[in-house]
């Protein structure tokens, strides 16, 4: 006879420590000073690729004039760049630059840095392990999402 798997449970038990894990995470400082809105606008053209402005609002849920000023600051800092669209010239395409994708980087893994001495200094090596098995597991879900 086997067990039944509360499965609303886990499902709720994982939504909130991942959510919080996540929101823990993104409340620390880390050097270089990216705003969030500036870092979420960097790591979308970064993931989806060239954009315009007004897509990046769109996708971003902002007005165009919020996320016009957080690409002005971008640009001024070198992280992205403006070209005219080749098939439209009265368009402009968004790219991140090498500085961006660099600055992107950073953030990371000074993020992973930050979990890996937490894990380091408050977890036994037993908990360690339960956690470097659940990673894939996540990343699995997150996936299938």
């Amino acid at each position: 006879m086997s067990e039944e798997v509360d499965t609303d449970g886990i499902a709720a038990a994982l939504f909130a420590s991942v959510s919080l894990l996540v929101r823990r995470i993104r409340q620390v400082p880390v050097e270089g000073g990216l705003t969030m809105p500036e870092r979420q606008a960097l790591s979308q053209l970064d993931r989806g690729g060239p954009a315009t402005s007004s897509e990046l609002a769109r996708q971003a849920q902002i007005t165009a004039q919020a996320m016009g000023t957080t690409l002005g600051a971008l640009q001024a800092r070198g992280l992205v760049e403006r070209r005219p669209d080749p098939d439209d010239g009265r368009r402009v395409i968004l790219t991140v630059t090498d500085a961006g994708r660099q600055e992107l980087s950073d953030k990371r893994n000074a993020r992973a840095e930050l979990i890996s001495r937490t894990l380091a200094g408050g977890f036994t090596p037993a908990e360690q392990e339960q956690l470097a098995a659940a990673a894939p597991l996540l990343e699995r879900l997150a996936q299938n999402i």
